[in-house]
């Protein structure tokens, strides 16, 4: 009972095998942080100058119009698109297409 007591007392030593084991567990955490930041840094596809994205108010809640290319070209020289004509001006205009309002 008596070594109970003073083993409880004392502070817990850190020998040889318990620092190897920490080290190695940091490490392995370290390694797995860099990889997963080296992936997320060269994954995904870089973002395109020519896409129009327009987000807005559908029968069934919200709708999603996204073109790139020339097919967002048709659609902002098309003037179809009755309901969302500031968005979707405004995301041509960014896109870099010229814009006709619907009559």
């Amino acid at each position: 009972m008596f070594d109970q007591s003073r083993r409880l007392s004392e502070p817990l030593r850190w020998g040889r095998r318990e620092k190897t084991a920490v080290a190695v567990v940091v490490g392995c955490l370290v390694l797995a942080l860099a990889g997963l930041g080296a992936y997320a840094l060269t994954s995904g596809a870089p973002a395109r100058a020519d896409c129009v994205t327009v987000t807005f108010a559908s029968t069934l809640g919200g709708a999603d119009l996204h073109a790139c290319g020339p097919r967002a070209k048709r659609i902002c020289a098309s003037g179809d698109f009755r309901g969302i004509q500031k968005e979707l001006s405004a995301a041509c205009r960014r896109a870099g297409f010229p814009y006709r309002a619907p009559v």
